[in-house]
Formats: C-alpha cells, structure tokens, sequence
C-alpha cells in the first residue's frame, strides 16, 4: 500500500502547478493520486437528526434517500450503521438505486457499537479494525467518500498511552481503507477525543490524508469550547456535523470560520427533529453560500 501523506500529497500539487520543471513520472503518479476530500461545499442530513423517526418506524433506511430529497430538499445523506436493516448486497444494491434515482450523494456512514478506537489492549485494538472493515466495504459499495468513527478512550488513561493505542489502531485501518478509497475520521464523542490538541497530535503520528476528524459542533459547554475545538480541527476536517448553536450569531461565526479556513466539503445538519433541521438548512444556505 502506498502510505499517502499530507506533506508528499502537497509537494506533489506544487510539482504540478511547476510543471515545466517537474519529471513526467512525478506528475503522472500526482495526476492520478486519489482526492480523500469532497472540494464543494453542500448540505446533507444526517440520519441521528431523525434517528426517533426510525426507531419508532414511521421510515426505513431504504427511504432515507426520498426523506431527503422530497422532504427537505438536499442532496446529500450520512448514514450510521446500527439503523442498516441489513448489509447483505441485494439490500445495498437498492439503496443505492434509491439514492441515483433521485440524484442523492451517500456521503459517508458514521459507526457505532464496533469498539473504541483507543481500546488498552492489542486484541481489542485489532478487533475494532477488523470489525470496521464491513462497513469500510459497504462505504465503497455505495460510493461514500468516509467513514466516521469514536475514540474515546480508557478512563483516566494518560495522554502518551491513549496516542499509542489510537496510532496503533488507525495505522492499521488505513491498511484497510485506503486501498478502498475511503477516509476514516474522528468524531469527538467524548473521553480523549474531546481533546483537541491530543487529536492533532494523533493525526499527525499518523499522517495520511485518509484520515482525518469530523468535528461535531456540539453546543458550548463549561467543558467544552466549540470554536476552539473547531478551529483546531478544521486542517484535518473530512466533514462537519453541523448542530445548530444557541444564537444565530454563534452558528453565523463558526460557519465563516469553517468557510474561511478553506475547508470544503459536506456539512451533515445533525439537528434533532424536522424543525432543527429545516432551521439548520436555513442558515447554512444563508452564511455558507453567501457572496
């Protein structure tokens, strides 16, 4: 597998850009390097936004594509995996009818319940990759760009142990994902991972464009400094889940900063019910997409 860095990723662009000095092999392999990152912005939805909506039945999964489009008029979907019915192939092979027939990006599937991404031991470490490997198979089968995953760590584990055990396990998924062609991110959910600073130090032992965080815009707490904690995230960003904040203002600021820091990409409205979401839909078109 050919370990895809930040820094030859870069160093390569910039050969292409000089191309009259470059070799023609250099700009070939720069050519053809996959991009790990969506270059647009757009709003998709988030299936957690309406996850009471599943459980209680009232649609399945197989609709979420129509919920959508036909229901709040976005394009894109971002799947997790304990609402899946099913992964057989029949099953993924029409929910991927479903979403080209009405012109739905599947953007990635966020994975729970397969383990912790900082676990104590090398079994535990192992086994959470392997258990993420069908869902790695199902991202690409569906043409999602990512994967999203929890790294929250032992309690009370130190600094230094917790960034060994997730560099262990992350280099290891890449193994696995990046042949795929599929991003594997961070959510902060808690433990290590609300650490913004320990989270850059991992994604830069482990450097590889394919890996990469997915800030949750958690409201702010006591604890908890969302803007900070964007702000540090934002160079290794392969998505955002998008919550509406408790101002217009708040939601405006990190927005802009998102938009500003040159990230580009899909914004999953994580809002819970159909009000938050239509809400989340409002300002996001309205701060994101203005001139």
């Amino acid at each position: 597998m050919k370990h895809i860095t930040r820094r030859n990723f870069v160093e390569k662009s910039m050969m292409i850009g000089a191309a009259g000095i470059a070799a023609p092999s250099l700009i070939t392999e720069a050519v053809t390097e996959p991009a790990p990152r969506p270059i647009k912005d757009d709003i998709s939805l988030a299936q957690w936004a309406l996850v009471d909506e599943v459980r209680s039945g009232k649609w399945k999964t197989l609709d979420f594509p129509k919920i959508a489009r036909n229901d709040f008029g976005l394009n894109g979907i971002e799947f997790v995996n304990t609402l899946f019915e099913v992964t057989t192939e029949g099953y993924l092979r029409q929910l991927k009818k479903n979403a080209a027939d009405l012109n739905v990006t599947m953007v990635l599937i966020m994975v729970d319940d397969e383990g912790d991404g900082c676990s104590p031991t090398k079994e535990e470490r192992r086994q959470f990759e392997i258990n993420h490997r069908k869902w790695i198979d199902a991202a690409a089968y569906l043409g999602c760009h990512a994967i999203r995953t929890n790294c929250r760590g032992p309690k009370n584990v130190s600094k230094e142990e917790a960034l060994k055990y997730a560099v262990e396990t992350y280099q290891m998924m890449m193994e696995y994902a990046v042949p795929a062609k599929i991003s594997v991110l961070i959510e902060n959910h808690g433990g290590i991972s609300d650490d913004a600073d320990w989270m850059v130090s991992l994604f830069r032992e482990v450097n590889n464009l394919y890996f990469g965080s997915y800030p949750d815009w958690r409201r702010p707490s006591d604890t908890f400094d969302n803007v900070s904690y964007l702000l540090k995230m934002l160079p290794f960003a392969g998505g955002m889940s998008y919550r509406n904040q408790p101002t217009e203002e708040l939601s405006a600021k990190m927005i802009r900063l998102a938009k500003e820091s040159g990230y580009r990409g899909w914004y999953g409205i994580e809002s819970s019910g159909r009000e938050e979401i239509n809400k989340g839909i409002a300002l996001l078109k309205k701060y994101l997409f203005e001139t």
